[in-house]
């Protein structure tokens, strides 16, 4: 199969730094990777993973803690604690 296609996409410099760390660590490229991506899609007839949308309590959660703000705990023994009370 002649690979000719091209896709282009804009992304997250960091992200797409750090995701071509990982694809060297397993031995493959960017393109090599979205490939695969692209195959399982066609494989599966959609996205080869959960798709979801967080939860009001998720979303409250990750404002929080963008925010630095919530409960916060410095060992799993203060956590449990806190859990407890």
């Amino acid at each position: 199969m002649a690979l000719n296609g091209v896709v282009r996409a804009r992304v997250d410099q960091q992200l797409k730094s750090e995701v071509e760390k990982i694809f060297e660590e397993i031995g493959l490229n960017t393109s090599q990777a979205i490939n695969i991506f692209l195959k399982r899609v066609v494989m599966e007839r959609g996205i080869p993973f959960d798709v979801k949308a967080p939860s009001p309590q998720l979303k409250k959660a990750i404002v929080e803690a963008e925010n630095n703000e919530g409960t916060f705990h410095n060992s799993i023994e203060d956590f449990m604690k806190d859990l407890k009370s």
